[in-house]
Formats: structure tokens, C-alpha cells, sequence
């Protein structure tokens, strides 16, 4: 074999590595932000349930309960997007043929990143907002 053959195997393993501690770490978030979003839900019980009473629809208070989480996430994306160009751009340039990244690359990982948020924080205000106002009001 020759250097450029191991090379290309040694690039193959630190993919792989990569991948799986990538998907573990998305796992973990995910997790995280699961937990978090159960715990919000949790304490805005009562003012889920008055803004349902004076009529709130679905889509208000969805947009209520996941703007303070979209508002995190865009910072975070903020500052990863060009920690990650910085990073990549640096690993590429080591390479012989290595090719110019792309804003797509980023922006579509944004919205992959923003649309995990509102799924995991809409399956918590649905069964929120399925819950019956009464049940949460005549708890004082």
C-alpha cells in the first residue's frame, strides 16, 4: 500500500468516528432539549391554560412556547456556523485536491437544527394544549 492508500483509510476511520460521536452528541441534545422543554411546559401549566381560555389558537401558543428556544438556537447557530467554516476550511486546506465549502452546507444545517427544536418542543405544547384548562387553573 502505498502513503496516499493509508491516508485515505485513516480518513475513512476518522469519518466513521466522527459520525458516530456526531449522532451520539445530536442524541444527547435532542435528549437535553426534550427534558427542558418538559420542565417549561410544566411550569407555564396555568398560563397555557388562561391564554387557552381567552381564546389563544394552536399556532399562537406554539409560537409562545418555542420562541424562547428558537431565539437560543439562532445564537447557537450564530456561533457555530463560523467555527465550523474556520475548522473545516483548515482541514481541507491540508489536502491536495480538497474543494471550496458552500453556504447552503450551513444554511441547510440550520434548518435541519432549527426544524429538531420545533419537533421536539411542539410534541410537549400539543399535549399541553390537549390538556384541559380547568385542570391546571383549579389547582389554586
Amino acid at each position: 500500500m502505498c502513503s496516499s492508500d493509508l491516508m485515505a483509510v485513516a480518513e475513512n476511520q476518522l469519518g466513521k468516528i466522527m459520525s458516530l460521536f456526531s449522532a451520539t452528541a445530536i442524541v444527547l441534545a435532542c435528549l437535553g432539549l426534550f427534558g427542558l422543554s418538559s420542565y417549561m411546559m410544566q411550569q407555564r401549566m396555568k398560563e397555557i391554560g388562561i391564554r387557552k381560555v381567552l381564546g389563544a389558537s394552536f399556532w399562537n401558543l406554539l409560537g409562545i412556547l418555542s420562541g424562547s428556544f428558537i431565539k437560543l438556537v439562532l445564537i447557537a447557530i450564530l456561533i457555530a456556523c463560523p467555527l465550523a467554516y474556520m475548522m473545516m476550511n483548515h482541514w481541507l486546506s491540508e489536502f491536495a485536491y480538497h474543494t471550496e465549502m458552500q453556504w447552503w452546507i450551513f444554511a441547510l444545517a440550520g434548518l435541519v437544527i432549527i426544524g429538531i427544536t420545533l419537533l421536539t418542543v411542539s410534541i410537549h405544547g400539543v399535549r399541553a394544549m390537549a390538556e384541559n384548562p380547568v385542570k391546571s387553573l383549579r389547582s389554586e
